[in-house]
């Protein structure tokens, strides 16, 4: 073997063919199209064809066309609203090889799992959803003008299909879950009281979350929004943020209320950069959630302090102000960083959690209930601590969790790799675990017992195995 090819994003485009249709207007029909290079004959034939698949199988099913393989290329189809199509291409990966003297090219189709790609293709609509509004929604604030809704999905795919890593989805793109910070009883009253006066002191704060370390501890909003929310800030606002500070741009000052609190070490991640300049309100996303109305729209601010972080929600019908900014830094910062310290003082004295550097199993367990994730499975953690689970081997586990979601059942299926992996994988009463293991000559009793073990260790029995 010489060499292989990765999954590469071939295009991405988004259609409604009730925009063109008659013979010569098929170009009104594009409302986005990846690569914008393509000449408008490629772009035409290739959302002409994918209409034509849709409706041809529309004959055969109820169900819409999910996805189309081919021999070098995986097609991932997805109607987030009603006409409204989209379309993620992707290369299949593939080895070039010698026999006899002859090369050849042998792809590998199993590389690419149409779970794991549908479920991109789903979170890039709800993650545009959430900084636009629906697709319907920006017409009808628009009135019907379809220039506007061109406009905004151009801004936000032509940057954010740049920020997709598709070679290294997985399993938990799928699950997409979130992971909660468990604390003691007293600890989550006190949080759970400070947001209530957040709430009661400024009116405007319609809805927070309060997150320790990436953790969630709290959110006042329904869980698919806190769900796409936590993407964003885990992914992206958190990451940039700590980029800033490891740069020098900006990072956090104590400061020292003149009212005479405690100083504090925290600051707006999302909101003014400095408290001292009042010209400079910085950069507040707008948002938009489906809590208490659908589409409503939201501007974000974010503050942290030490490992805590609170996200606020204000109606946009409510003014930001520079001079609300201060007093909720007041308000926030010497409160937040007691209670910072408190948790990390709590959270140092748990029991030591599963390392994830253990080179004997790795889990991911999931709770399709309240979205909750437990891994010791992620590409980032796998960089730092070098350690690998072949790819191989996860994409057995998203295998697994697709047979598993297509019998809609509960069951446990147990395989032994020929790297000598023993993975196991059960669904129960709405939750999913998945345990990979490296004990080459343990036997199927004893990998049993060792899931058991691990249930009753990591997870507080949680999880049960029969």
């Amino acid at each position: 073997m010489s060499s292989r090819g990765s999954t590469t994003l071939l295009n991405f485009f988004i259609f409604n063919s009730e925009y063109g249709p008659r013979e010569g207007e098929e170009e009104k029909k594009i409302m986005f199209y990846h690569p914008s290079t393509s000449d408008i004959d490629t772009k035409i034939k290739n959302i002409g064809l994918s209409e034509a698949i849709v409706k041809f199988t529309e004959t055969f099913s109820d169900k819409p066309c999910e996805s189309v393989h081919t021999l070098k290329t995986r097609q991932l189809f997805l109607e987030p609203e009603p006409n409204f199509w989209m379309v993620l291409t992707v290369s299949i990966p593939y080895s070039e090889k010698t026999k006899d003297g002859k090369s050849y090219i042998e792809y590998r189709e199993d590389d690419i799992q149409d779970s794991v790609f549908e479920a991109v293709v789903r979170q890039s609509y709800r993650m545009f959803q959430f900084f636009n509004g629906t697709f319907e929604n920006i017409l009808d604030r628009a009135e019907r003008n379809v220039q506007s809704l061109i406009q905004r999905l151009d801004h936000f795919f032509s940057r954010y299909l740049l920020t997709l890593r598709l070679h290294q989805s997985d399993i938990l793109d799928v699950f997409n879950g979130i992971h909660f910070l468990p604390l003691d009883k007293n600890t989550y009253l006190r949080i759970q009281c400070f947001i209530n006066h957040l709430e009661a002191t400024f009116p405007s704060v319609k809805y927070t979350a309060f997150l320790y370390n990436d953790q969630l501890v709290w959110s006042g909003l329904n869980q698919d929004d806190m769900r796409i929310m936590y993407k964003y800030l885990t992914t992206s606002l958190f990451p940039s943020h700590m980029e800033q500070e490891l740069h020098g741009g900006g990072g956090g000052q104590s400061r020292s209320p003149s009212s005479g609190q405690t100083p504090h070490f925290a600051q707006f991640i999302a909101g003014p950069p400095s408290l001292k300049d009042e010209s400079n309100l910085g950069k507040i996303p707008r948002v938009f959630i489906n809590t208490e109305e659908e589409n409503e729209e939201c501007q974000l601010l974010v503050y942290k302090a030490m490992s805590s972080s609170i996200c606020m929600l204000v109606n946009v019908k409510n003014t930001v102000s520079f001079d609300m900014c201060r007093k909720l830094d007041g308000f926030l910062g010497p409160q937040m960083s007691k209670l910072s310290s408190d948790i990390s003082e709590q959270y140092s004295k748990r029991p030591a959690a599963l390392s994830t550097t253990d080179p004997q199993f790795k889990y991911i367990y999931f709770n399709h209930m309240n979205l909750a994730q437990k891994t010791t499975v992620h590409i980032e953690i796998r960089k730092l601590t070098g350690v690998n689970i072949p790819q191989e081997t996860l994409r057995l586990l998203a295998d697994i969790n697709a047979d598993l979601t297509r019998g809609n059942e509960d069951g446990e299926t147990i395989v032994k790799t020929l790297s000598d992996y023993w993975v196991v994988g059960k669904k129960s009463d709405q939750r999913e675990f998945y345990v990979v293991i490296n004990q080459k000559n343990a036997n199927l009793i004893e990998i049993n017992e060792e899931v058991k073990k691990l249930c009753s260790m990591h997870l507080n029995s949680i999880f049960f195995l029969d």
